[in-house]
């Protein structure tokens, strides 16, 4: 990783509007849902290569501008809810940045093998043995 909360707080753009769910008349009230943007190609934090790979990554998460669009709403309180959409984010772009491993290809060992054939010539047997002569 080579970004921090701090330095992903920086780029990010807030949208607070009224949740839904519990919360009673405090709902009615307080913009308490918290929508993040987060703009991936304009972003310092990330090269060339990672971008194009986030991009490939989090395709269905990008809107039609190609920001990044997260909500949060389940506190009642904003500052818990852009805390909660910020960590969403980071636990989102720290996924899609894991590369995986390349697979070394092995052979099966002369033991498997085997062990392989034997069963095969076990079976085979078993079956002859189900033949009836007439």
């Amino acid at each position: 990783m080579n970004f921090t909360k701090a330095d992903l707080r920086k780029e990010l753009t807030y949208r607070a509007s009224r949740s839904g769910g519990k919360g009673g008349q405090n709902v009615n009230k307080v913009a308490t849902k918290v929508e993040l943007l987060f703009d991936l190609q304009q972003s310092a934090l990330f090269t060339g290569e990672d971008k194009v790979w986030l991009t490939a990554k989090l395709q269905s998460r990008l809107n039609r501008d190609g920001l990044i669009h997260l909500t949060s709403e389940e506190s009642r309180s904003q500052l818990d809810n852009k805390e909660r959409a910020v960590d969403k984010l980071y636990a989102l772009l720290e996924q899609a940045l894991q590369r995986p491993k390349a697979r070394k290809p092995t052979k099966v060992s002369k033991q498997a093998r085997a062990k392989r054939l034997e069963q095969k010539r076990l079976q085979s047997v078993k079956k002859q043995l189900r033949k009836s002569d007439y």
